[in-house]
């Protein structure tokens, strides 16, 4: 069984009258926002797996999930700040425009994703909100929680990791946390036309040419 495990950093957003701006010296690097002005925020990163892929194994998920220290906080707290958050692993590489759909349609297939049930591994959607009752705290607090994905196995040779964030409210300080992405995992060899055959599924599972 292995563990594999990786991180996206803080983000820090400020809002003044309609315009949101990206704060790229306390954000971790690799944020970006998807149209200026924009409430829509993505970073991206990914596991590797070349290594057990180079050994014909194939990849057999246990479980996943994401760890985080804190909910997102804002500054000065005002009722109705709110976000949203997708936290994704699959197989294929997103889009900006393909991530964002996700906020909205996740991914079921009358949304604008075009990311299956099949080619996403994990995937997690939580609306949080700021209410009478915590806006003292500066956190917001979780409304939904939903998981999504199939958890099917892999031969490809990386597992794409997406996380996108959309701030809503009043002007100010909004903050969304690390977080910490975990896969479990067991590497298997197959019998050969088994590993061939997974090895082609993966292969149209990611549908789309890897640019690093």
């Amino acid at each position: 069984m292995k563990t594999l495990a990786k991180e996206i950093g803080n983000l820090l957003v400020t809002k003044a009258g309609p315009a949101y701006t990206l704060d790229t010296s306390l954000s971790t690097e690799g944020w970006i926002q998807t149209t200026p002005g924009g409430n829509i925020f993505i970073n991206r990163t990914f596991f590797d797996l070349a290594g057990l892929s180079m050994e014909n194994k194939t990849l057999f998920f246990e479980g996943a999930a994401t760890q985080e220290v804190l909910n997102p906080a804002t500054s000065p707290s005002t009722t109705g700040n709110n976000a949203i958050i997708v936290d994704i692993m699959s197989n294929k590489p997103l889009t900006d425009e393909e991530a964002s759909s996700t906020l909205v349609f996740g991914n079921l297939s009358f949304g604008q994703s075009h990311l299956t049930f099949d080619q996403t591994k994990y995937m997690r959607v939580r609306f949080l909100n700021t209410d009478i009752d915590n806006q003292a705290g500066g956190f917001m607090i979780t409304v939904s929680d939903n998981q999504l994905g199939s958890l099917e196995p892999t031969a490809s040779d990386r597992i794409y990791i997406t996380r996108v964030v959309t701030f809503n409210g009043a002007d100010g300080n909004y903050n969304a946390y690390g977080v910490r992405y975990l896969l479990r995992a067991n590497a298997k060899e197959e019998a050969e036309y088994q590993y061939l055959m997974r090895l082609k599924r993966s292969y149209e599972l990611q549908q789309r040419f890897d640019r690093d």
